[in-house]
């Protein structure tokens, strides 16, 4: 039998079944205002080859839209002031804020502004988004454990979220760096980004 002479198959496609909401996950639907006071953002770098400095910008900003139902519709908007690094030296710090690194004053922002989002399984998820840090915007992403949600002694819906990734400096043009006398250089080009975030429900219009 010829192969356009063969009896077309009428069954059905399989169609997939709809995936099974959490409520409690369903429940955590709406927007948020992260909270600089209970929230951090640090990052971890290695100097002169042997140790590792921290620090982290104790100024920042941003929103959480949050979507229970499907996870991949949620977004977030960080804003961070650049002169707020703190690595607990303050000639470090100055130079840091400086035209070598951020130069805070000509670019006092650094921001960040999702483009997807997922669920990678239980509660991990990883963002997607645009980081933009001087005049240089390229992408990251930020993989992302929910911590949990609770109403806190005010009343307020809180949700909280702890984070990673890495990036490489020289990406978004922080290339500054002095060789060492015994070979390497004083900063690595490899930063290790963290975030601990809680936010803060808004209340539902009227």
């Amino acid at each position: 039998m010829g192969l356009f002479s063969r009896k077309q198959s009428t069954t059905p496609a399989a169609v997939p079944a709809p995936r099974a909401v959490d409520p409690a996950l369903a429940a955590l639907t709406g927007d948020y205002t992260i909270d600089p006071a209970h929230s951090s953002i640090g990052f971890t770098v290695r100097h002169a080859m042997v140790t590792n400095v921290k620090g982290a910008f104790t100024e920042h900003e941003g929103t959480l839209r949050l979507d229970g139902t499907d996870p991949s519709r949620s977004t977030a908007t960080i804003d961070v002031r650049t002169a707020s690094v703190d690595t607990g030296m303050k000639d470090r710090d100055a130079h840091l804020r400086g035209g070598d690194f951020f130069d805070a004053e000509a670019f006092p922002l650094m921001s960040f502004r999702s483009t997807a989002a997922e669920q990678l399984g239980g509660d991990r998820y990883r963002i997607t988004g645009d980081l933009t840090i001087k005049d240089v915007t390229r992408p990251l992403s930020i993989d992302l454990e929910l911590g949990g949600s609770a109403t806190d002694v005010y009343g307020m819906e809180r949700v909280g979220f702890e984070g990673a990734t890495e990036i490489l400096r020289s990406d978004w043009g922080l290339t500054w760096n002095a060789a060492l006398e015994a070979g390497g250089v004083m900063v690595s080009d490899k930063v290790k980004l963290t975030f601990d975030i809680s936010a803060v429900k808004a209340a539902p219009q009227a």
